[in-house]
């Protein structure tokens, strides 16, 4: 009797093609593939939501205990030059980060400045419009930023008639 093969679990697929490709660029740049830049790369990953470097650290921690500070911001900077994780600037003395997760530079950030969230949404418009201006100069497009900072809306009061 032959037994129905495991659902192939897409998310492990990618994470494991993005680490592949972490480390050709590591190999590219002429740097090695140590086990706290794995560690580093796997607890980026494993992020659904932004984080800071200092999350980053106490989650990366957590896969290898020798991981420490400096390497995490030595390699913050190797992860955004390959494209694998995006830094993300909203003018605080820190920054955050978010790991792509194969998504596409079709995206816009909505800062809440009050609550310091952080909103992905679609914007598919931004991949042409950024593709169509790299292109005007011979170039072509591998990422583009939106971002709008915004507040929670507040609420207006009912105008009051005179009597």
């Amino acid at each position: 009797m032959e037994h129905p093969s495991p659902p192939i679990d897409q998310g492990a697929q990618c994470i494991e093609s993005a680490c592949e490709t972490f480390k050709a660029y590591l190999a590219k740049k002429g740097l090695r593939v140590t086990s706290q830049r794995l560690a580093i790369f796997e607890a980026a990953f494993n992020q659904e939501d932004h984080f800071t470097a200092e999350e980053l650290l106490e989650h990366a921690r957590k896969i290898d205990l020798s991981v420490s500070r400096a390497t995490i911001y030595r390699t913050l900077p190797i992860l955004t030059e390959s494209l694998l994780v995006r830094e993300i600037d909203v003018g605080r003395d820190y920054k955050f980060y978010l790991a792509c997760h194969g998504k596409s530079i079709d995206q816009a950030q909505v800062v809440d400045i009050e609550n310091d969230k952080i909103y992905e949404i679609d914007a598919p418009f931004l991949e042409w419009y950024a593709r169509s201006i790299a292109e005007k100069i011979g170039l072509e497009a591998v990422s583009q930023r939106l971002q709008v900072q915004a507040r929670p809306m507040r609420k207006k009061e009912p105008s009051k008639k005179p009597e």
